[in-house]
């Protein structure tokens, strides 16, 4: 599978930005789709994913309430809306596919998009 990131950018601490990814290749039908990150000098950590049927979202504590992740079957697409952005959220963002929503290892990763929050 081809997954293909978009929405990165710069964007003000208290502002927001939207990621998208587009999967293509194959069905990911009964599969999850969404995010990990990595900040500068640490390693990848879970940021939210949900099952390719929207159900069951799953967010990290880091940003629940902040966050919001949704899946367009149509399109093959997974969004994820971030709002009250932090410094502490600057990071790249991996487009990710995995067996079953958890905040487990994925199976498939994509290109990265960088984000980053001025304070």
């Amino acid at each position: 599978v081809q997954l293909q990131a978009s929405g990165g950018g710069l964007a003000q601490a208290g502002g927001s930005l939207r990621l998208s990814c587009e999967a293509s290749g194959r069905s990911l039908n009964y599969y999850a789709m969404g995010w990990f990150r990595q900040a500068p000098g640490m390693g990848r950590e879970f940021v939210a994913t949900i099952l390719s049927s929207g159900n069951r979202p799953v967010y990290a504590a880091s940003v629940k309430g902040r966050f919001t992740i949704s899946i367009d079957n149509a399109k093959n697409t997974v969004y994820l809306e971030m709002r009250s952005l932090k410094p502490e959220d600057t990071a790249v963002y991996y487009c990710i596919v995995q067996r079953e929503a958890t905040t487990g290892w994925p199976e498939e990763w994509g290109q990265g998009t960088l984000v980053t929050v001025s304070s």
